[in-house]
Order: structure tokens, then sequence, then C-alpha cells
């Protein structure tokens, strides 16, 4: 068997996958049903409509026949397909790097807004360089020096989002204790303090806090990213990290939970500007 990895799907393959689910839920057809009327094959049907392979151009013709796309459809879906190998960032070492995160890297770097609960960590778009190593070498004891350096790096590029000529709308809600654990030392900690608080000068970047005397709040069952993109047509996204595995969800439901609950952590949180205050605390305690 071979070890050769995939590519992770990109945001492009994953909106073809939605819009040919959608065209055929409309004709009302079974995959079966496609497959006995185009001749193509019921595995590779599956694949393409869960955005696990890309389509060739023939097979995505032979079904926008039977689906009777319009014009305006067959136009923008072909162009999908001609670019949905197209990565938004995934560096020559992707391949050594944990699939899921490959994927979620390629979905960070198209998104228009990324909305971050983090209930342990500082998020990873807002870490310096020296928090992220002690970050990475305390949740991965048994990483090797190499691999930890490119984890660090990975993380590191990725925050260019942040500063590309559209760049990424980010609103990360931490809970206090994420400021407070401490992570590499009072210095390393100090000097990520003042790094939230120039991050919080930037216009496409909100952050919030959580006081610990706020007590019970929905964010205590975990933290999630939620994603939506510049293209309407591209659904939503919401990440999960879990001991079991990351988790993609996409369903409607499961993005207006999420939704919701991020919509009660803003509501919890103190606002902008008293976070940046109680930041400063935290930096100013870290110096003593």
């Amino acid at each position: 068997m071979s070890g050769k990895r995939q590519n992770p799907p990109t945001v492009r393959l994953r909106r073809l996958a939605a819009e040919l689910r959608l065209l055929r839920s409309q004709v009302d057809l079974t995959r079966e049903e496609v497959t006995a009327q185009t001749g193509v094959n019921g595995v590779t049907l599956y694949r393409i409509e869960k955005a696990i392979s890309r389509p060739q151009k023939r097979t995505l013709q032979a079904l926008l026949d039977l689906y009777g796309a319009s014009e305006a459809q067959r136009k923008d879906l072909l162009a999908l397909q001609s670019r949905s190998q197209d990565q938004g960032w995934l560096r020559p070492y992707h391949s050594e790097l944990p699939e899921e995160y490959t994927a979620y890297i390629g979905f960070e770097a198209e998104a228009r807004t990324v909305r971050n609960y983090e209930s342990l960590f500082v998020p990873g778009l807002a870490q310096t360089e020296r928090y992220a190593r002690a970050v990475i070498k305390g949740v991965l004891p048994t990483a090797s020096q190499e691999d930890v350096e490119r984890r660090v790096q990975a993380r590191i590029e990725r925050q260019a989002v942040l500063t590309k000529p559209e760049p990424l709308q980010l609103w990360a809600i931490m809970d206090e204790a994420a400021v407070r654990r401490m992570v590499g030392g009072r210095e390393v900690m100090a000097e990520q303090a003042r790094h939230l608080c120039q991050l919080a000068e930037e216009p496409q970047v909100t952050l919030q806090l959580i006081p610990l005397a706020k007590g019970a709040h929905p964010g205590m069952t975990g933290s999630f990213v939620h994603m939506d993109f510049p293209d309407p047509q591209i659904p939503e996204l919401v990440y999960v990290d879990t001991p079991a595995g990351d988790l993609f969800l996409e369903s409607e439901t499961e993005i207006r939970r999420y939704k919701s609950m991020f919509e009660h952590l803003q509501a919890v949180a103190l606002d902008p500007g008293e976070s940046v205050k109680l930041l400063g605390t935290v930096c100013a305690g870290q110096s003593d």
C-alpha cells in the first residue's frame, strides 16, 4: 500500500462538492440512479461529493448534463474544477504535518473571518514564537526537536493572513486562564501579553477575555473555530480539536449551534477595551 498522502481538500473543492450534492438533490436522483444514467462509478461519485476526489472534466460535464445545470452554473463549476487543487497556503513541508492541520491551514488562508474561542491556549494566529514553541513542547512531550521547530514555523507563517492585502478578520475570545497559565515562564508570558495588546490595536483583530470571576460559561465545553469565506456560495465551516481527533463540521445545525455559542461568549466576555486593560495587568504581573 502506498504511503503517499493526498492533499487535503481545498475550499474550492469543498464548494464544488456542495454544489454537486445540491444539484443532484434538486433533480431528486440517488447516487445509484446517477451511476446508471452516466456510467460514473458509485464510489467515484461518493468521493466527488465528499470532496475527497477532484472530478475529471468529462465526469463533471456528464453530471452537469444530467442535472440540467444552467450555463452560468456550468461555467462556474467548471472554473472551480480547474482550480480545485489550488492551495491558499501550504508549504513544502506540509506533508510532515498532520493531515487535519494542513487542511485547516488551507481553509484558514482562504477564509474571510475567523471566530476563535480558546479556553486554555492563546489562539495560534496570536501566538509569539517563544510561546508557540513552549506550547508545542508541552502538549507533545515526545516530539523531536525537528518536529517541534517544523510546527512552530508553520504556526508563525500562518499569521501572514493577518497582514496580507485583504487581511483575515480575526475575532478571538479567550478564557482568562489562557493568559494566566505559565507557559514557558514569566518572560515568555509577558512577551505574549504585550503581543496580544499590540494585536488588539489592529483594525482586523478583535480580542476579548472572559474573566475567571465570570464562573461557568458556554465555552467551558471546549475550544472551536468558526470560519466564513468571501464567496457566499462557499459553506461556512466549524473546526473542533478534540482528544478523539480533529473535526470539520459543515451541517447547518452545527454551524448555527456554534455561532450561537460564540454570540453568548461575546456577551459574557469583557469588551475589547476592558480586555486590553486586563491583559495589561497580566503583563505587569508576569514582569514582577
